[in-house]
């Protein structure tokens, strides 16, 4: 236990001078390594990170990362938002509503938190302050509905995890379908209870609109469903899913809508490119930090530690939460992944949980840190885009992150929930 005390006691004082969470998890590795294993050579931490890296499934990370862009970039978003406007027009708080259902359509396409909340926030925002929403609450509704982004598939910390627990991408996948759902429900239900007064219906529900604004989404509406159903039936894998997105993605973007002049295209693809890189190395240190965590057999004492001290299975699935949301204030989600799986699955499998249910309560808990302070990355971007302060939307957001946490804590409960569609299409 004291070599676990010491590797996360210098990742969190690292983190809380302002180190960068590579950088940090790389030093904490090398640190403990050199004072408790002083035998092995250091160089296995770059081994470590090139063994990690060299994984087929991470290829769909800079492929879903450039999708994400042409996406953001094609026009797609207004397109979707159309849609679901004339979708929720007659709904009370009709505006905050269509944020949420448009954030849940774009995520089946992004897979990225801070993606959703630039797509859909930055046309959103603006019209619910329009409409007579305070800036700070329709920031925090933008926000929150942003963290739908890495919750419905595609996913890359789903991606992440199914690397670090062996379970399979497609299953995680369809694992993620019905907690989203429930997750925009319940954000819709805290539009309607707390911003009812705001906006009201300003146009009538007509069919013939709806028909015209689904035509013309019916291509970015498709992509998901190309996807999803070609893992399916097994014509591509999801790493072959994830390029084959970002064609379809570039053709729509730029020969239908005609929204991607070459100049843009070249800025999009050096973009991903670089946040690729950056998602990528941080995995690669992180899998270090893991891989020590397991190889020095702290993983191990502190499952036992945890079972024996909390025993009952639901003290443990509480606490297991509870650490999970406390390291999404301060990391990512795909090192928290790779820095908890080894001390969680061993626990999970004792209480007779499947791996994808897991992987799927650990990203949506890492989603919710999205709009968590300090590390609140979806609030940061909601910010910028409507000019509040981070102080006063963290108090407009805490509505919705208490719905987010009652369907983490229902799914967490009832892994059934989530089990469902895996087990169909198993």
């Amino acid at each position: 236990m004291i070599i676990g005390l010491v590797l996360f006691g210098i990742l969190l004082l690292m983190l809380v001078i302002g180190v960068p969470i590579a950088v940090s998890l790389g030093v904490a590795s090398i640190i403990s390594l050199a004072v408790f294993d002083p035998r092995v050579v250091l160089s296995v931490i770059p081994q470590r990170m090139f063994t990690s890296a060299d994984n087929y499934v991470f290829m769909a990370v800079p492929f879903f990362m450039l999708s994400g862009e042409l996406m953001l970039s094609g026009g797609i978003s207004e397109k979707l938002i159309n849609f679901v406007r004339a979708l929720f027009c007659r709904l009370p708080a009709s505006l905050a509503c269509v944020t949420t259902g448009a954030s849940a359509f774009f995520a089946a396409l992004s897979g990225s938190n801070p993606a959703t909340v630039a797509a859909i926030g930055g046309i959103m925002i603006p019209n619910m302050v329009k409409d007579g929403y305070p800036d700070r609450r329709a920031a925090a509704i933008s926000a929150a509905s942003g963290t739908l982004g890495v919750i419905i598939p595609p996913s890359i910390p789903m991606i992440t995890f199914a690397v670090a627990s062996n379970a399979s991408v497609k299953s995680l996948y369809f694992g993620g379908i019905i907690p989203g759902i429930l997750i925009a429900i319940a954000l819709i239900f805290v539009n309607i209870l707390t911003c009812r007064k705001y906006g009201l219906a300003q146009t009538n529900f007509s069919i013939l609109k709806v028909w015209k604004t689904f035509k013309d989404a019916i291509l970015a509406l498709l992509m998901p469903v190309i996807i999803l159903g070609g893992i399916y039936t097994g014509v591509f894998t999801p790493t072959e899913a994830a390029a084959v997105s970002a064609v379809y993605a570039f053709i729509i973007a730029k020969f239908v809508y005609k929204a991607l002049p070459w100049t843009l295209f070249r800025k999009i693809t050096i973009k991903a490119a670089i946040n690729a890189s950056i998602v990528l190395f941080v995995i690669t240190l992180a899998a270090s930090f893991s891989w020590y965590l397991t190889m020095s057999g702290v993983s191990a004492k502190m499952s036992s530690f945890v079972i024996e001290v909390f025993k009952t299975k639901f003290f443990i699935l509480l606490m297991m939460n509870i650490l999970l949301l406390f390291f999404g204030m301060l990391l990512n989600a795909s090192s928290i992944i790779l820095l908890l799986t080894p001390i969680l699955l061993p626990i999970t499998t004792q209480l007779g949980l499947d791996p994808v249910a897991v992987g799927i309560i650990t990203v949506v808990n890492c989603s919710i840190g999205a709009i968590t302070p300090p590390m609140a990355v979806d609030l940061f971007v909601a910010c910028r885009i409507s000019k509040v302060s981070l102080e006063d939307i963290s108090f407009s957001v805490l509505p919705f992150m208490a719905a987010e946490i009652f369907v983490c804590l229902l799914i967490t409960y009832v892994p059934d929930i989530i089990m469902f569609l895996p087990d169909i299409m198993r």
